[in-house]
């Protein structure tokens, strides 16, 4: 039977679901990179009020033995679960909303007032529009037209 990562990444999100809603947590985002002779799976977890390494352990004692028993990944692999980091991606358009106010750097698809590169504070998320004010300058930039987005460091 042929696996496809999307296959592995979609069995394996049915089982996590219930486990990270009954501990308030949420899925940020499922990796899998797999060989012939060992895969990598990297499952980021998030909450309001940022994950802990307790959460991590709790969710990799829960997942790792279901894996295993409905055989969602072939042959052998290492598991990592983890949060979505200081700088992490900003994907859905809950996560604009969420950081307002923030730093962010966000890479456009097609240039927007002559650049592609956006750094500033996240200013609002409205009508799938990302308003965003860098050195006095507010920028608008549809949610369509964003290829990559991160949250930076404040120092």
């Amino acid at each position: 039977m042929n696996v496809t990562e999307q296959n592995i990444i979609s069995n394996i999100k049915e089982l996590l679901e219930p486990i990270l809603y009954e501990k308030n947590l949420e899925l940020f985002d499922i990796e899998y990179k797999g060989s012939s002779h060992k895969g990598v799976l990297r499952v980021y977890i998030d909450k309001e009020e940022g994950v802990t390494i307790s959460d991590c352990t709790q969710i990799s004692r829960e997942l790792g033995p279901l894996l295993d028993v409905h055989e969602v990944i072939p042959g052998s692999y290492t598991l990592e679960i983890s949060s979505p980091g200081l700088t992490r991606a900003l994907k859905k358009p809950s996560d604009y909303i969420r950081f307002k106010g923030k730093t962010v750097k966000i890479k456009t698809i097609e240039e927007i007032d002559d650049r592609d590169v956006f750094q500033g504070k996240l200013v609002d998320f409205i009508d799938e529009t990302v308003s965003l004010e860098t050195k006095g300058t507010n920028y608008l930039i549809p949610f369509s037209k964003i290829e990559k987005a991160n949250l930076e460091l404040d120092f």
